[in-house]
């Protein structure tokens, strides 16, 4: 029998596995392992570095639109110059050279009245009767009080002085003989007193008849016949005013003040009487600027023995002054009024954009559309139009150029 030839028969072959053998890999370099994180590290870096770029650069977009947004419109206008002052005019208040309320000093019910409105009356005149009853019964019972204690003095007088005789002869203890002087310096006082009370009740019985305390005209009557009166200020009787001469009152702004003297004559004018002037006396003033309106209050007397005249109404006084200048006008819409007193805003450019400025200013003549401001401007500022409350110092703001229109949030 031949022998198998066939190697998978062979004893000395060697057996197959059954599988391939993989070709074996190199190892990675540590070299490598590094590179490779430090270019992942950079490139994280620098993608974090790109985003907070970017939010920075959004911030300050946002910050700017924010501030342009929040600074307000404002519309200019270079200040107006005005012609040189050599006079002013100033509005004045009419009052009555005395103006006072009269009151009841006494209760009781009107009686009568003698005087009506615009009645004009003497200092002294009768102006009401009261009728007093319940003072009238006081003042029988205060007499019949002092009869009593007159009567009780005069006879502790005389117990008093028989006693002081007595005791000279030991007739009467010393004791009963002080006894009664005291009891005779206790009803002389008692009749003191009863006197001070009759006389207190018949001063009171005295305002039963209301008199005139001046000569004047009375504007108010608020009673009528039968009415219940109450003494104090709780109820006005009349009010009376002097009329023969007015005082006038106003205000003067401090820089004019130095022209004002005494005795100076002032024309004033009044609506009622278009086309008159009337001659007024600058006759007192405060001596104090008001701190809150830096003016000088003063007082003009006018003649008004003709009558023409009524307290209460607004007059026009003319004031002479040395010339002031340089002056401009402004509308009276610019103006600002402040606790710390009247101001202008004016508008400065620099580098930082427009910058708003709050000027003090003192104002002349006002015609209700513009005033005229005597000082606080300069030729060139740039005066704004119609500012807004809130405005500060200092505030950036956005000036509007004419015929600009800013377009709402919503595009409209």
């Amino acid at each position: 029998m031949s022998s198998n030839t066939n190697p998978k028969f062979q004893s000395g072959a060697a057996r197959p596995s059954g599988r391939d053998h993989a070709p074996e890999k190199a190892p990675i370099s540590a070299h490598k392992v590094v590179v490779g994180l430090a270019v992942c590290l950079a490139a994280a870096i620098l993608l974090a570095a790109l985003g907070i770029l970017a939010r920075i650069h959004a911030n300050a977009a946002l910050a700017q639109r924010t501030d342009e947004a929040a600074a307000p419109s404002v519309s200019v206008a270079p200040a107006k110059p005005g012609a040189p002052v050599d006079e002013f005019v100033l509005p004045g208040n009419v009052t009555a050279y005395t103006d006072s309320p009269i009151y009841a000093r006494t209760d009781g019910y009107l009686v009568h009245w003698y005087f009506d409105i615009g009645a004009r009356v003497k200092k002294g005149g009768l102006l009401a009767v009261i009728d007093t009853p319940e003072l009238d019964k006081q003042v029988a019972q205060a007499e019949a009080d002092l009869a009593t204690a007159q009567t009780n003095a005069s006879n502790a007088k005389v117990q008093a002085e028989r006693y002081s005789g007595l005791v000279k002869s030991d007739a009467v203890s010393q004791f009963d003989t002080d006894t009664f002087t005291t009891q005779a310096a206790a009803a002389a006082s008692a009749v003191q007193s009863a006197q001070a009370n009759l006389e207190r009740l018949r001063q009171l019985q005295s305002f039963e008849k209301v008199y005139a305390p001046f000569d004047g005209v009375v504007t108010a009557r608020n009673i009528d016949t039968g009415q219940l009166i109450s003494q104090g200020s709780a109820t006005e009787l009349f009010h009376m005013q002097a009329l023969e001469t007015l005082r006038v009152y106003t205000n003067v702004p401090q820089l004019y003040t130095g022209s004002l003297k005494r005795g100076m004559k002032v024309p004033l004018t009044f609506p009622e009487h278009p086309g008159r002037s009337f001659e007024g006396t600058l006759v007192r003033t405060a001596d104090a600027i008001d701190p809150a309106s830096r003016t000088l209050l003063v007082e003009v007397d006018v003649d008004n023995r003709r009558g023409e005249l009524m307290p209460g109404a607004l007059a026009q006084i003319r004031f002479k002054t040395p010339p002031v200048g340089p002056t401009f006008i402004v509308p009276t819409a610019a103006l600002i009024f402040r606790r710390e007193g009247l101001r202008v805003a004016t508008v400065e450019e620099n580098a930082q954009g427009a910058i708003a400025h709050l000027v003090p200013v003192t104002i002349g003549e006002d015609d209700g559309a513009s005033v005229q401001v005597v000082s606080g401007l300069s030729a060139g500022d740039q005066v704004v139009q119609d500012p807004p409350d809130s405005l500060i110092d200092g505030e950036k703001v956005t000036v509007e150029q004419p015929g600009d229109r800013r377009s709402s949030p919503g595009g409209l």
